[in-house]
């Protein structure tokens, strides 16, 4: 029997595709595993970069070491442990009337502490009984470089100011570099000028004080409470030192330039406050410091706080033995003793 033409053709074109059927599946096969090795190529790719970005990412997140703070001396004799009435931060506080010598408020004063740049106003006491003239132009040089604490200035080595300049700065704005050059240009150099220091504090009856440089940046430079009542009482004596220990701000010629420098004491703007003579300090081993002599209901008090811990308390604790002195009967009369 005869096959059909339409019939033939049909059977025709299958043969075909099943002859070429082996053919495209061989082609596609090989297509496969090329497109396979090509993605797999892609996803590690993929997840080399999602590694490095992991690896990145922890870097850039490590966190730093934590510094411990350094223990004053203060806490290291426990003497934050004697309560006050007043629940000051200082470790050592002291108020006394500077004309009957009443002790209105004792807290440890016959502890022995480093007292950072309080330093400062027995460098200026010393200074200007001296006689030296305060227009004479003094030098900063790399000798005033401060090699305690590694502390910078915006006193510039070569920086050329009046010794009167310098002493402002030094009390105002507790510049380290001023005091060190108002030392060091003192007859004899600098030996000469701590050698006066300590015959100053030994005439004034400070027996529990030493110094070694100028400036406080030594915690060898201590002194007790009682002490530092006594430097104040004779400084508040200089109108000179009143007058720049108490100066808000001034201007300084450096170069080209004029720079402002301002006072560490913000009492000072304070209108509670009335305060004939101030000095600040710090340094890690001595804690917030501040001594002052201010006119308070009618009395002449000086007042001395050491060893405060916290960046504003020994403000706070100014602030707190104000309130408390107005409370009492008669402005202050009562006095209160927290021995050592």
């Amino acid at each position: 029997m005869l096959l059909g033409t339409p019939l033939k053709t049909s059977l025709v074109a299958a043969l075909l595709s099943l002859a070429l059927l082996p053919v495209l599946s061989t082609a596609e096969a090989a297509a496969t595993p090329a497109k396979s090795v090509k993605s797999a190529k892609a996803s590690k790719a993929k997840a080399a970069a999602v590694q490095t970005r992991k690896v990145k990412s922890v870097v850039l997140r490590k966190q730093a070491p934590v510094v411990r703070a350094v223990p004053t001396f203060g806490q290291v004799a426990g003497l934050h442990d004697v309560d006050d009435p007043l629940a000051l931060r200082s470790s050592v506080a002291y108020v006394l009337d500077q004309d009957t010598n009443e002790v209105l408020f004792s807290k440890n004063p016959q502890a022995v502490l480093p007292i950072a740049s309080i330093t400062k106003l027995m460098t200026a006491l010393v200074v200007v009984e001296s006689g030296l003239s305060m227009d004479e132009k003094l030098t900063v040089t790399d000798e005033d470089k401060d090699t305690e604490k590694n502390t910078g200035s915006r006193l510039a080595f070569g920086t050329s100011l009046t010794r009167g300049e310098m002493l402002h700065l030094a009390l105002m704005a507790s510049e380290n570099r001023a005091a060190h050059a108002l030392g060091r240009h003192y007859p004899g150099g600098m030996n000469a000028f701590v050698a006066a220091m300590n015959a100053k504090a030994q005439s004034l009856g400070m027996a529990d004080t030493h110094y070694v440089e100028p400036t406080g940046l030594s915690s060898r430079n201590q002194s007790s409470a009682k002490d530092l009542a006594l430097l104040v009482n004779a400084s508040s004596q200089v109108p000179l030192l009143r007058d720049l220990s108490t100066s808000r701000e001034t201007r300084v010629a450096l170069g080209k330039r004029q720079v402002q420098f301002r006072s560490t004491n913000g009492l000072l703007s304070n209108p509670m406050w009335d305060i004939g003579l101030q000095k600040t300090g710090f340094i890690n081993e001595a804690g917030k410091c501040l001594v002052m002599q201010a006119s308070m209901a009618g009395r002449k008090l000086i007042m001395v706080f050491l060893d405060s811990s916290g960046k504003a308390s020994r403000i706070a604790d100014a602030e707190r033995m104000r309130k408390w002195l107005a409370s009492l009967p008669g402005g202050g009369e009562a006095a209160v003793a927290a021995k050592l």
